[in-house]
């Protein structure tokens, strides 16, 4: 599902280079649920924008899907990354003027979706979260942990292959952050991949595999039991 090898990426100013990423390899197959970790400025964040199309990278490798991005120019980048991926904040990024059925249907719109292909879409989502009966509520109507379920279905909604969480649960509570793990378990289970950075020890111990990430290069990648959410386990390749 997403391949990088030999991956480099280099910030550079007229005085200053800084090196993000460097001889960077990982390997995430389909149906996997891999945790990211690592101290502040290892990274992670560098490796998670480049991962999701936002970001290029200035050598090396990178075959997401099968498709290798290296090269590709901004509608192309876009057009993959509406295709393939889909995406959860630690912020939930909702509208406050908009009701939960419109704050899903935003990104269908840009994409093209006919009204009627939307709306399936859009409850189906919902619907998955748990919050089909609130589709009309506003996100100040929800709780913390509802507005990140609001979140993920937007991201669902477009149907990615894989999905990227960047600290989903860090302005939770430990009962949300829980809570959403378990929705992100089951997303997983029904086989979509998912790729989630986190600083919560305890939550990269319920994923099938956690990567660690040192200044700019994996450290190590420890393979977890896939038995916390009856999950099929997957190959492990790195």
């Amino acid at each position: 599902m997403l391949r990088m090898q030999n991956l480099n990426k280099v910030y550079r100013t007229h005085m200053i280079e800084t090196h993000a990423l460097r001889g960077f390899d990982i390997h995430v197959q389909q149906g996997e649920f891999v945790t990211v970790t690592g101290p502040s400025g290892s990274g992670k964040t560098s490796f998670l924008n480049i991962a999701g199309l936002l970001e290029e990278f200035t050598d090396g490798e990178y075959i997401l899907d099968g498709v290798n991005v290296r090269g590709m120019d901004d509608n192309a980048r876009s057009r993959l990354r509406n295709e393939k991926l889909g995406f959860i904040f630690q912020g939930f990024n909702l509208i406050p003027d908009l009701s939960l059925f419109d704050n899903v249907d935003v990104p269908l719109r840009y994409r093209g979706f006919n009204r009627a292909e939307r709306k399936e879409r859009i409850e189906d989502a919902l619907a998955k979260v748990g919050l089909a009966s609130r589709m009309k509520h506003y996100p100040a109507e929800l709780s913390g942990g509802q507005q990140q379920r609001v979140a993920i279905a937007r991201a669902l909604a477009g149907s990615p292959k894989l999905l990227l969480a960047d600290e989903p649960t860090g302005n939770l509570d430990t009962q949300m952050a829980r809570g959403v793990m378990e929705l992100l378990e089951d997303i997983n289970a029904q086989g979509t991949t998912i790729l989630m950075v986190t600083h919560d020890p305890e939550l990269a111990l319920r994923s099938q595999r956690n990567v660690h990430i040192i200044d700019g290069q994996v450290s190590d990648l420890v393979q977890h039991r896939a038995s916390l959410s009856a999950r099929p386990q997957h190959p492990v390749t790195a």
